[in-house]
């Protein structure tokens, strides 16, 4: 795919197409870190950890906080 740089106000950009940023799971709006490396100009979505709330959400809203668990017998110098 090949796109052209435009003028925008007092900058220069490039409109990426839907199914470009699709592919690579970036939504509007999203922040998206610029590298440059031997003139090669990458968009790099960084990690970010999911809320609690986002985490919740997968699960249909629904975390099973309470009740205990059982992590096996103690190793090494472990007290329990």
């Amino acid at each position: 795919m090949q796109t052209q740089v435009k003028a925008w106000g007092n900058s220069q950009g490039v409109r990426i197409s839907k199914e470009v940023l699709q592919a690579a799971s970036i939504s509007i709006d999203d922040t998206l870190e610029i590298k440059v490396s031997d003139g090669i100009i990458m968009l790099v979505k960084p990690f970010r950890h999911k809320t609690l709330e986002e985490r919740a959400a997968e699960y249909g809203g629904k975390l099973s906080l309470d009740g205990e668990y059982d992590w096996g017998e103690p190793l090494g110098k472990e007290v329990w």
